[in-house]
């Protein structure tokens, strides 16, 4: 009696593995295009002192699908025709509430489509929306309920990606520093959407000041146009313009006198426009203002191969820097920050500039000083400056729509932040150990000759004049010229 049910029993244990072991073969050996993974969803949280801003990136297919409003075959001048339908559907579907259950307003902005792709998924359409979510008068924005289930309960195999891009009470701006807050899913075993919990933890003024000092000295260590338009007018400023050429020295202190307010001028500049721009929130269009600091970048070049406003670079600095502070304001303006954010936002920008500002200058001040003295000055001087224009003429061509390839090399070589501190770091000890070498060669010779009775006379070089060049008080060695390759000539009588 217990055969025909053991053979039954058996039978049906091979069915059902036949039944799992071919599929599973097949997945097994599918290759990894086979498997067709769909494209997720991205919600970007930007915070605010009052409400959150919330860019939706959702693949146009499934929203199609989820929604009933097809977005596949249109073109986006067609999008404004069924825009009222998307922020309808977005609205019904994206509902913030406090933790206690109060609702949030939401408020359903732009709309676009474009062309992406994601890792694995090939490139697919996306529509791209801007939702404002505002809580309930004296609600925390920093904790609250995101009920959130867009494309998702309709598409079950969907993902949305919930991350925050910007929150500046807790130190959170600029590019690249999205956090991961959660993600939206279809709970399978309940078959519905929980709601994601927001908790963006305590922020603190000091938090965002923080973050935007180091958001200024990030953006002008990156920032390779506002660099080199400093640099290139701090390079002949060593130099002594006659007949409309760079030839001669002046000394050394008025070397750096020169340096001090170039650099000092350029600050004022940028920093008084900065503050203008950003307190007074104006909307500045930016292709103007980028091609305005290309511009200034050119006529630099050209200054430091003849000059064009010799004595008046300071006057120079401060003018175009007005441009440049224009621009830095653009990283603010960005932010939708309250009046209280927004000055201690540019007090810590505008000191984060300064900072690596100065440490820059402090840098390559050496190498200034000495590059200028050697023989090679005129090499280094005029090609840096056809380097310096040939990057300032691609990016006033990009900024006035003509995208080259020498503007897209130009804006890479502010990746390389720090190959460039080492080489200036290497070049300024360099510069100080060579002339450390050089001064004490020096003293040890004037030593040598007082104690053998040598009178010693000096005569400046031809077309050096004097009273700039050669410092006649022996005491303060410092501003004698120091170029062993083009020296001073020195009579030595017995």
């Amino acid at each position: 009696m217990t055969r025909p049910r053991n053979w039954l029993t058996t039978a049906l244990r091979l069915v059902a593995g036949i039944a799992i072991a071919v599929p599973a073969a097949l997945l097994l050996g599918a290759s990894p295009a086979a498997a067709h993974p769909m494209p997720h969803s991205v919600v970007r949280l930007d915070v605010s002192k009052a409400s959150v801003t919330a860019r939706l990136e959702l693949p146009a297919g499934d929203f199609s699908t989820a929604s009933g409003i097809d977005l596949t075959g249109i073109e986006p001048a067609a999008l404004p025709a069924k825009a009222a339908a998307v922020r309808a559907y977005l609205g019904k579907h994206i509902r913030p509430t406090t933790l206690k259950g109060e609702a949030w307003q939401v408020s359903i902005g732009a709309l676009s489509l474009s062309s992406t792709e994601q890792t694995s998924t090939g490139p697919y359409r996306e529509l791209i929306a801007k939702a404002v979510l505002t809580p309930p008068a004296g609600a925390d924005v920093r904790h609250f309920t995101l009920d959130y289930d867009v494309i998702v309960h309709q598409v079950v195999t969907h993902v949305a990606l919930v991350s925050v891009r910007q929150d500046w009470a807790a130190g959170q701006v600029g590019e690249g520093s999205a956090t991961q807050v959660g993600t939206v899913r279809l709970d399978v075993r309940h078959m519905t959407v929980p709601p994601l919990t927001v908790d963006l933890g305590d922020g603190s003024a000091w938090h965002g000041f923080l973050a935007m000092v180091e958001l200024g000295g990030d953006h002008i260590l990156t920032g390779t146009d506002h660099l080199l338009f400093l640099l290139i007018l701090l390079l002949p400023a060593p130099l002594l313009a006659t007949g409309g050429r760079w030839q001669g020295l002046v000394g050394a202190r008025a070397a750096l006198g020169r340096i001090g307010r170039i650099t000092l001028a350029f600050t004022v500049g940028h920093s008084a426009a900065l503050a203008a721009t950003a307190l007074g929130r104006l909307e500045i269009p930016g292709r103007p203002v980028e091609a305005f600091i290309a511009t200034s970048i050119l006529v630099g070049a050209v200054h430091a191969i003849r000059p064009l406003f010799a004595g008046r670079e300071a006057v120079v600095a401060g003018v175009f820097g007005l441009g440049h502070g224009m621009a830095f304001s653009f990283v603010l303006a960005e932010m939708q920050l309250s009046t209280a954010q927004l000055v201690l936002s540019l007090l810590g920008f505008n000191l984060g500039i300064e900072l690596v500002q100065l440490l820059l200058v402090c840098l390559a001040l050496p190498s200034l000083l000495v590059i200028a003295r050697l023989r090679i000055q005129p090499a280094v001087r005029v090609g840096g400056a056809l380097l310096t224009g040939t990057a300032a003429v691609g990016w006033l061509a990009d900024r006035l729509g003509a995208p080259n390839p020498v503007a897209r090399a130009a804006d890479s070589a502010g990746s390389h932040t720090i190959l460039m501190l080492v080489t200036l770091a290497l070049a300024a000890i360099t510069a100080v150990g060579w002339t450390l070498a050089t001064r004490a060669t020096r003293r040890r010779a004037l030593s040598e000759a007082g104690e053998g009775g040598l009178r010693l006379s000096l005569r400046p070089r031809p077309g050096v004049r004097p009273e700039t060049d050669v410092e006649t008080d022996v005491e303060s060695d410092a501003d004698v010229d120091t170029d062993v390759d083009t020296p001073s000539r020195v009579a030595v009588e017995r």
